[in-house]
């Protein structure tokens, strides 16, 4: 059965990337040597969506930050550094901003506002 996730991030510079995930999103880390950093994640879930509402097309997957209280966490995140790339606004499904990970990585940042499934018990 399966029992994990493994996202992997493609970035220009990963180096930079790796010391975002670990310095600034202050994420758990194991060394599995020569640079390579695998990074412990939040509890996730899996949405699907469809293509034919005008968004990205099939294939297209997205990887998206969750917190609780999203004004505190752009207030921190700023704090140390990291880049949040438009306002907070109300998509409908929660509060929703950017934040871009240094090699050119953009990864959504919201506080849900729909029911989630991250802390379900399996």
């Amino acid at each position: 059965m399966i029992t994990s996730v493994h996202t992997l991030i493609y970035a220009d510079n990963p180096d930079a990337a790796r010391t975002f995930f670990r310095d600034v999103l202050d994420l758990a880390v194991v060394d599995d040597g020569g640079g390579w950093l695998i990074f412990k994640l939040p509890p996730s879930e899996l949405g699907v969506h469809p293509t034919d509402s005008g968004g990205p097309p099939t294939g297209t997957m997205k990887l998206s930050l969750m917190c609780d209280d999203i004004e505190r966490t752009v207030k921190e995140l700023r704090a140390k550094g990291a880049a949040v790339s438009e306002e907070i606004s109300d998509r409908g499904y929660g509060l929703v901003t950017s934040v871009t990970v240094p090699g050119g990585v953009e990864l959504d940042l919201y506080q849900p506002t729909h029911a989630t499934a991250f802390d379900l018990e399996i």
